[in-house]
């Protein structure tokens, strides 16, 4: 199945302009064949030979927000410190091709900045071995460990407002699919001409707006809001009807229950100022 399997499954993605897919992408995707190379860079998990069953949290920013593509024991809504989201990645597979790489979301470091999106909870390998095809092996990513904020503790969260350690995919100049910062005008004409096996370029933009929108309404992101607007209006101009570019409605995540709330901590704001400082306020 494709990377992007919104709602029912499909069948196999046909490859653009009559070309054969990746090797990668069709051992993943089409026979889910995982790797079986040794990758100590990507390897975080801590997982060895006598722990076959290792458990964590990865964080998604992008299509993992609302394609995860594996199975998960939970999802919790939350942000992470230091970075911020930038349509900066190019996409040779899922959203694009070599001859017109799409625009997916990756990381920049950024003292002061956030970056909201979910994590989920995976025990086992599988997950983790399919992760590292899709993000690494075919997207270009590369694997860091940081701390997670969830929007909302709860008695049923494992964090009760503080922050877990979890998986981040990102990728920067060093990625063979590094495409760079680029007026948003442009960006948002490259998302609308781009499509790729898992869909249009546009599509992935969309989908993470709406997850935004719906799950985060209270967050504001300037960079993909821009885009969202940008593009919209795009297809308007060029006539290109919306349902065309956004194919089947994805499955609906379960994220945990919010009820039984011990505290609903905003962290948008206090989170940004530098740790070990004090905040006086006159009253």
């Amino acid at each position: 199945m494709s990377t992007d399997n919104f709602g029912a499954p499909r069948q196999p993605p046909q490859s653009p302009n009559g070309r054969n897919l990746p090797r990668h992408f069709e051992d993943l995707f089409l026979n889910c064949h995982f790797s079986t190379e040794s990758d100590e860079e990507n390897d975080l998990t801590g997982a060895s030979a006598t722990n076959i069953n290792p458990s964590c949290w990865v964080f998604g920013y992008g299509s993992l927000c609302w394609n995860p593509g594996f199975e998960y024991e939970r999802s919790i809504t939350g942000y992470i410190k230091g970075f911020v989201r930038r349509f900066w990645q190019g996409n040779v597979t899922h959203r694009g091709t070599l001859e017109k790489p799409g625009r997916v979301a990756t990381l920049v470091e950024d003292y002061e900045g956030l970056c909201w999106g979910c994590a989920y909870k995976i025990t086992g390998q599988t997950a983790l071995d399919y992760l590292k095809q899709r993000e690494c092996t075919l997207g270009g990513y590369r694997t860091v460990k940081t701390k997670f904020y969830p929007r909302i503790a709860s008695y049923d969260t494992p964090f009760i407002g503080k922050a877990e350690e979890v998986i981040v995919y990102l990728a920067d100049d060093n990625s063979r699919h590094w495409l760079g910062e680029d007026i948003p005008e442009n960006i948002a004409q490259q998302i609308v001409e781009c499509r790729g096996a898992s869909g249009h370029n546009a599509e992935y933009l969309l989908r993470l707006a709406k997850f935004m929108h719906d799950e985060l309404p209270d967050v504001d992101d300037e960079h993909l809001f821009q885009l969202e607007y940008l593009v919209l209006n795009e297809l308007q101009q060029r006539k290109i009807p919306l349902e065309s570019v956004m194919g089947t409605n994805p499955a609906q995540i379960h994220r945990d229950p919010q009820e039984n709330l011990i505290k609903s901590p905003n962290f948008q704001f206090s989170s940004r100022m530098p740790e070990r400082k004090l905040r006086c306020l006159n009253i």
